[in-house]
């Protein structure tokens, strides 16, 4: 049993399907499967089925897969990659969720019980594909092309979720469809080229559509191939796979990959699945009021919270000053402040009460701010102007804002919010991969192989869909009624604009321009500290922003990042103790950590 727990938590999840959910691919699920069904075609994609499942880390309600809560597992990691990338503050007060205090500081060690359980949740995926394949290969009666379709998926998923390790630990063990003896080394197995080959055969056996809007297809394999090979800093071998996946990319239900005409479109219930989703993370609210919550209950905790705020809890994930002075734009050309956005800081209302009259900002800014961050004066969805303070916790910790990216809306609040469990869950899907992400990334490599000019199209493309003014936040109608409409009069003084032709005239200058741009394109989605440190950039700009925000909140204060330690984390000395053998832990710990 201890040499099970090492690697997952319950190898029956790939056999008792009750809990898979069925907003995953559009179809019910009820039941368990018995051994004999499992040599069927449909046992084999009710597998299948389950392996999905595991992507939201969840086992429902507020439980993460194999213990823990549905957050320290979430999708969209955003302790990990937001809150430990300077993204956004815990948030909250000092003193819930204890562990995410040391991980935002950088001095966290393997009795962090957090990273077990994101191990535990990825590993409960590898388990159910491991799984799924086996009883693939078993099926007697299948055509060469569902069989094909169903391992390709599989695989693919096996993929996404040894990426999901292997950027956040670094050295993990590999187990396969053929491993017995699962107490397997973390040391001497490539896995980045397990990972290739899974999205590799992924990618050249998918097909171009899908029945279901939440399975992989060719073009998802393809943009995530060409995003391993990226970490890899394999530039020459992502090319090809970009310009395919622009030119020629579509979703599982075959729309064109496009940009969505409004930023705040990837964020919404009714524009799930929309031409700009190019994999993700499927969620319905309400969908089984007598079974668990299937809605997107890793980001339960990231609600405003406060004296008048209309959610149950938990005012966590609160967007950083120091992020939020990144959408600070130049007013004459609507350019950023790449070298010193925060000589250039939005204002806030820090220790100005709701009670006190408060004027926000009204230089030029980006519009992607207000459908990132909540601010005083602005409207907040359609819940009203945000009354500052009296939604914050504790604004001299956490700050004065709020996160919005996994907001839903009042109006919608009876079907897409989800509110069976403690905390409120929402019908808002997670875009693993979206195609703002594809294009910047694509832009990155443009650079690294000496196509500045298309590199610098990409950015702009990017650019001017923030710029369509259809796509602002706008003021409302009436601020006393703020579910009744919006005017067409920007909520606050937004200008961007394309970098001109020929700006990205060197490579320095167009890196640092594409870092930026996802910086406040990807916000709060995860993504920023797998950034930083796959640019290797990790400790420069992360000891930069404790040292900013510290003059600020008092929440990472005492931080410091250390080169050549924490661009991993560390291994759960859970998983170390219970992988003795012969005596010895076969599992090591990462260097740094003790």
């Amino acid at each position: 049993m201890k040499a099970l727990k090492h690697i997952t938590t319950i190898l029956l999840g790939a056999l008792a399907l009750s809990a898979c959910k069925k907003s995953y691919l559009e179809k019910p699920l009820t039941g368990a499967l018995e051994p004999q069904f499992l040599q069927t075609e449909a046992g084999a994609n009710e597998l299948l089925i389950g392996a999905y499942a595991v992507l939201d880390g969840q086992q429902g309600g507020d439980a993460a897969v194999g213990g823990g809560g549905a957050w320290e597992a979430a999708p969209d990691n955003w302790i990990y990659g937001g809150v430990a990338g300077g993204d956004a503050s815990k948030g909250s007060v000092a003193g819930d969720q204890t562990p995410i205090e040391p991980i935002m500081k950088y001095n966290s060690d393997g009795s962090n019980g957090f990273f077990d359980s994101k191990w535990r949740a990825d590993y409960e995926g590898v388990s159910r594909c491991n799984n799924t394949i086996k009883s693939i290969m078993s099926v007697p009666k299948i055509s060469d092309a569902n069989k094909t379709n169903l391992l390709a998926q599989t695989r693919f998923l096996r993929a996404h979720y040894y990426f999901d390790l292997k950027k956040m630990f670094n050295n993990v063990p590999y187990l396969d469809e053929t491993t017995t003896d699962i107490n397997q080394p973390n040391s001497g197995v490539d896995i980045w080229a397990k990972i290739e080959d899974d999205f590799k055969f992924a990618y050249a056996n998918l097909p171009t559509t899908q029945p279901d809007a939440g399975r992989a297809n060719k073009w998802a394999a393809g943009a995530y191939l060409a995003k391993t090979y990226l970490f890899e800093h394999k530039y020459t071998d992502a090319k090809p796979i970009f310009d395919a996946v622009i030119a020629q990319g579509v979703t599982a239900k075959g729309q064109k990959y496009a940009l969505n005409a409004k930023f705040n479109d990837n964020f919404r219930t009714a524009t799930n699945n929309s031409a700009e989703s190019v994999f993700a993370v499927q969620a319905a609210a309400n969908a089984d009021p007598n079974g668990p919550s299937q809605a997107n209950n890793g980001d339960m905790l990231n609600f405003p919270y406060g004296n008048s705020s209309p959610f149950s809890c938990c005012g966590f994930y609160q967007p950083s000053v120091d992020l939020a002075n990144h959408f600070r734009t130049n007013p004459t050309t609507g350019l950023p402040y790449l070298d010193d956005y925060n000589s250039h800081a939005i204002k806030t209302d820090m220790n100005v009460s709701s009670s006190k009259d408060f004027t926000p900002d009204d230089g030029t800014i980006d519009p992607r701010l207000d459908w990132t961050a909540g601010r005083r004066g602005i409207p907040y969805l359609d819940w009203g102007l945000h009354p500052g303070a009296d939604w914050i916790r504790d604004q001299d910790y956490g700050g004065p804002y709020s996160p919005l990216k996994n907001v839903y809306g009042q109006a919608e609040q009876e079907t897409n919010g989800d509110n069976t469990s403690w905390a409120p869950g929402s019908g808002i899907n997670y875009n693993l991969i979206r195609y703002a992400d594809v294009l910047l990334m694509a832009a990155e490599v443009e650079v690294q192989v000496g196509s500045l000019d298309k590199a610098e199209s990409y950015v702009n493309m990017v650019r001017n869909r923030a710029a369509n003014p259809e796509g602002f936040v706008h003021k409302y109608a009436d601020d006393g009624n703020p579910t009744g409409g919006f005017t067409d009069e920007p909520a606050a003084n937004y200008k961007v604009s394309p970098y001109p032709g020929g700006a990205f005239a060197s490579k320095d200058f167009a890196l640092k321009a594409i870092y930026f741009e996802r910086k406040i394109e990807l916000a709060m989605e995860g993504h920023r500290f797998f950034d930083l440190v796959r640019w290797g950039i990790a400790d420069t700009e992360l000891n930069a922003y404790i040292s900013y925000q510290s003059t600020i909140t008092n929440d990472v204060k005492g931080g410091k990042f250390l080169k050549g330690k924490n661009e991993y984390y560390p291994i759960p000395q859970k998983e170390i103790d219970l992988s003795v053998k012969g005596g010895s832990p076969v599992l090591k710990q990462n260097p740094g950590y003790h």
